[in-house]
C-alpha cells in the first residue's frame, strides 16, 4: 500500500507544480486552490508512504516521478521548449 500512496503523492506533485504556473503569482483563484490542494494531498500521501518506506527511497521516487511528469506535461500542454 505504501508504494500506491507514493505514486498518488507523485501524481499530486505533478498537479500542483503544473497548476502553480497558472496561478500568476497566486492572483488567480482556481489555479491557486488547485495548487494548494495538490501540495497538501501530495505531502499527505508522501507522509503515509514514509510510514513503511525508507525516507531516502520515498523521496527519490517522489521527486523523480514529479520531475519527469512536470517536464513531459510542460512540453505537451504548456508548450515549453525541449532543450
Amino acid at each position: 500500500m505504501a508504494w500506491l500512496y507514493l505514486f498518488i503523492a507523485a501524481l499530486f506533485e505533478v498537479i500542483w507544480a503544473i497548476s502553480l504556473k497558472e496561478t500568476n503569482g497566486f492572483t488567480r483563484i482556481t489555479p491557486s486552490i488547485l495548487t494548494i490542494s495538490g501540495m497538501t494531498l501530495s505531502f499527505y500521501f508522501l507522509a503515509n508512504a514514509t510510514k513503511t518506506l525508507p525516507i531516502g527511497t520515498a523521496y527519490a521516487v517522489w521527486t523523480g516521478i514529479g520531475a519527469v511528469g512536470v517536464a513531459i506535461l510542460g512540453i505537451i500542454f504548456l508548450g515549453e521548449p525541449v532543450h
